[in-house]
């Protein structure tokens, strides 16, 4: 990396999740990686700043600061940035908006900042050119940030545009879905490697099976977006992007099996159309299921699940769930790990698990915990040498039952249920799902295409339909606008 050309950068992100980007940067070798609150800042080229947007898993945006000052007051702020030299983020012709953060005693309104700082913009061009820059809130060419954290004020460059959580492939959802950026934070922080099977019990429209199919064939999550910002700025290099944006050597074979199934059918349906247009169907098997039905994993599994909140559950009943959620851990997946998000912390105590992990995260507004449980074999013999024993003691009874009998029994319906709800076969992953633009390599024929990347043609027209071809940059960039 030419240093010469290196430049500062901001990653955002959930709180919780900082230590999980910083991993991410350093391995896409980010130079200077420094943790924050809510954010990770690293140094990179321009190679580096289109790598960040393209396959950084828990980032919400990248931004690319261009001066940072002090400032007691909004005039100071306008004062300023009246005398920055905007002709090096902006023209006059184009469009723009500004988006304001605010950690400051002494700056209680985000939106006047926002304000004076569009004043200073518009009076520097008009008083240079005679003509100014429009606001355009929806889908600017240009999107600014002003973070001010005390005194410290610092004018970016939005790189992303769109938040980065916003992946593209969600075309279906239930009510309140997971943010996909903490789904991939929690995979990864629970080690998801794709080494194992991965169920979700609760899957709702599919978010965690997602994100772990695309950590498991590490396939880049910005593949499905329509665009980024960076692709309206003047620099914009068209070849350097596509050169990255088609690279997929970097993805891997994925010999397992990700499960997810959920009571509702609505939910399952959601997630069965996220999936489909995700292009990730090889990989997860879909079942209308409550939890108390699913049956014990074949091998060692990772468990991940993300249950009802209880806004609108009655507090007894969230009791009951959490009590069962603790049994079918205890008994069902004995060897297994399990991750578990929750909103209300004392949930947990109706487990009955001791947690290997504990940690607090935002989702959304809400300030939740997740914790890790490690399902040791043997909890569930000594379970049941325990009931067995309470048993003869309260009727008396001489006669201990034989509990291999009762196991090898269990083992015979489960292995039964296992084989009901398990995919026909087990088959290599297709090439690759379809990325948002149409310039992809040409490797295969038609043929070859509909009988190893598509297993059926209904997805497969779909899918076209809504990604059309990109002749040139400028196009791409039209496109853009037009589709939002």
């Amino acid at each position: 990396m030419n240093n010469d050309l290196q430049f500062a950068m901001v990653a955002k992100t959930l709180y919780g999740l900082e230590d999980v980007l910083a991993t991410e940067l350093t391995a896409l070798e980010a130079e200077e990686v420094t943790v924050g609150r809510r954010m990770v800042s690293f140094r990179g080229d321009k190679r580096m700043l289109y790598l960040a947007n393209l396959r950084l898993r828990t980032a919400l945006r990248i931004l690319k600061p261009v001066i940072t000052f002090h400032a007691k007051t909004t005039d100071e702020i306008y004062e300023r940035l009246r005398l920055f030299d905007w002709t090096t983020v902006i023209s006059s012709d184009q469009t723009f908006s500004i988006d304001s953060v605010v950690y400051s005693d002494s700056f209680k309104n985000s939106q006047y900042i926002s304000y004076r700082t569009k004043d200073a913009l518009v009076d520097f061009f008009r008083d240079r050119e005679g003509k100014r820059p429009s606001v355009r809130l929806s889908n600017p060419d240009i999107l600014l940030n002003i973070h001010v954290s005390h005194e410290e004020v610092t004018l970016s460059l939005d790189s992303s545009g769109e938040s980065l959580h916003k992946r593209g492939y969600r075309v279906a959802e239930t009510t309140a879905p997971l943010n996909e950026v903490l789904a991939a934070g929690i995979l990864l922080k629970a080690g998801w490697d794709g080494n194992t099977d991965l169920i979700d019990p609760m899957c709702g429209s599919g978010t965690f099976l997602i994100e772990a199919a695309l950590i498991a064939c590490n396939i880049a999550p910005g593949i499905y977006r329509r665009g980024f910002a960076f692709q309206r700025w003047a620099d914009f290099d068209p070849d350097l992007y596509d050169e990255l944006f088609h690279d997929d050597s970097a993805e891997r074979v994925f010999d397992h099996i990700i499960y997810g199934s959920d009571i509702l059918p609505q939910a399952v349906a959601a997630a069965r159309s996220n999936v489909e247009r995700a292009g990730l169907g090889r990989y997860i098997s879909l079942s209308v299921l409550p939890m108390q039905q699913r049956p014990k994993p074949e091998s060692k599994a990772m468990l991940v699940m993300n249950p009802p909140y209880g806004e609108r559950i009655k507090v007894e009943d969230m009791q009951q769930l959490y009590t069962m959620i603790g049994e079918r851990l205890k008994h069902n997946y004995a060897g297994c790990s399990a991750w578990i998000l929750a909103f209300k912390p004392e949930h947990f105590n109706h487990i009955g698990l001791r947690q290997s992990h504990r940690e607090k995260l935002m989702n959304g507004a809400l300030e939740c915990e997740l914790r890790g449980y490690e399902l040791f074999e043997g909890r569930r013999d000594s379970f049941a040498e325990r009931k067995s024993r309470r048993a003869e003691g309260e009727q008396g009874v001489g006669r201990r039952i034989d509990r291999r009998d009762v196991s090898a029994g269990r083992e015979k319906r489960s292995n039964s249920m296992d084989r009901e709800n398990k995919p026909p076969y087990r088959s290599p992953r297709p090439d690759k799902p379809f990325r948002t633009s149409d310039n992809r390599k040409k490797e295969h024929n038609d043929e070859q295409q509909r009988e190893t990347r598509w297993p059926n043609d209904r997805f497969r027209s779909s899918d076209e339909s809504e990604r059309g071809p990109r002749k040139s940059s400028s196009k791409r960039i039209q496109v853009i606008r037009n589709d939002e």
